[in-house]
């Protein structure tokens, strides 16, 4: 449901400040759009949507496909 500063200095390889700028980013663009956000996350969605333009519900954590019963 959310990614966090550890996921997204794996997924991206980033630092941890620059991972947190991201989050920040993020944040402030889904807030402005009247959405809740908690300070230190993000949104899976919104993540997925802005870094591969997809959103890639049938993927787990580590980006990898799952079978979702289809």
């Amino acid at each position: 449901m959310y990614v966090d500063v550890k996921e997204i200095m794996q997924t991206l390889g980033v630092s941890r400040g620059k991972a947190y700028q991201i989050i920040q980013q993020l944040n402030e663009e889904l807030k402005t759009q009247g959405y809740i956000i908690i300070v230190g996350k993000c949104s899976r969605r919104y993540f997925n949507e802005k870094f591969y333009g997809c959103d890639c519900q049938n993927q787990n954590q580590k980006g990898e496909k799952v079978n979702d019963g289809k």
